[in-house]
């Protein structure tokens, strides 16, 4: 994935969580999406908020979010509907591997998450990943890249399309086994891993975080000996036994793993292309250009 593409989906990801703020009516009540996803109910009839006695009304916070927000939310809409229509008449989809690299790299630059967070996530950033990358070839489809050119750029960077096999670790290093089976023993009663790495863990660095050491790549060097042949073998969301480290004795918890996802030439090849197409065209990410292509009628016009 390009570096443009990435800050495309994240930029785009933060206007759709501002989206989320927003709510449709249901008779007199409305349907509140929070920052969290969770959704409450609220009476339109009722002030939204008072300040000492001083009354927000419904109707003026529902006229300053399409003030401040409306024409942005709405041309996202349809930026969408136009890239959906143009990529099904034209049969461009999005190969399942890239789907499933791009999930897997989003993935490993959040922190900890439940299943349930996790699957909100994957199931937005797979909607932006397929809307960005069928906007790119819709840029791009006119654009002729030769095949040399394509072929030498993919050979100098082709490490940057494959993905490398990741685990999400924390750990609970102590100065020996003594401490470690105690450490064990609240573990098994129901103790917080976290709040028992910050209790116990000699190191420094990663106790304040609860004993969280992030993403590591199994091929990585700073991958701490013998971290790798004991996650191996874990399930996610799981902790281990004590087990001698360099520095002391581990017990390590297993967020979760990430497969390594790898690619042959003929299977990046189409978005090599349109990155370099992109690139020679020095064109932004943006649909603005495809509603040429489309009859748009909206309320801002």
């Amino acid at each position: 994935m390009s570096k443009k593409l990435l800050l495309g989906i994240i930029i785009v990801l933060l206007i759709t969580n501002i989206a989320s703020l927003l709510f449709w009516n249901k008779g007199e009540t409305v349907s509140l999406g929070n920052k969290n996803g969770k959704e409450s109910e609220i009476n339109e009839n009722e002030p939204v908020a008072t300040i000492n006695g001083e009354e927000i009304s419904h109707a003026d916070w529902v006229q300053a979010l399409r003030s401040n927000h409306g024409e942005k939310q709405l041309k996202n809409i349809i930026d969408r509907k136009i890239v959906k229509q143009l990529a099904e008449e034209k049969d461009i989809e999005i190969h399942d591997k890239v789907i499933e690299r791009e999930i897997a790299l989003l993935t490993s630059m959040q922190g900890v998450m439940s299943e349930e967070e996790y699957k909100k996530n994957e199931e937005n950033w797979e909607k932006e990943i397929i809307y960005r990358y069928q906007l790119e070839m819709l840029l791009t489809e006119d654009t002729s890249i030769p095949e040399d050119e394509v072929k030498s750029y993919y050979d100098i960077y082709k490490n940057q399309y494959d993905f490398g096999a990741s685990m999400q670790l924390s750990h609970i290093l102590v100065q020996n086994f003594d401490t470690a089976e105690k450490v064990m023993k609240d573990l098994n009663d129901g103790a917080s891993f976290d709040l028992l790495a910050q209790e116990y863990s000699i190191d420094e660095e990663s106790k304040k975080d609860g004993g969280y050491l992030g993403f590591i790549k199994t091929s990585s060097q700073f991958f701490p000996n013998g971290y790798e042949e004991v996650a191996a073998e874990m399930d996610e969301h799981s902790y281990s036994e004590p087990f001698k480290a360099d520095n002391g004795v581990a017990i390590i918890y297993l967020h979760r793993k990430l497969p390594s996802i790898e690619f042959s030439y003929e299977e990046i090849k189409p978005y090599v292309k349109s990155e370099l197409a992109l690139q020679e065209m020095d064109q932004s990410l943006t649909a603005n250009p495809l509603w040429e292509k489309v009859d748009v009628e909206w309320v801002y016009e």
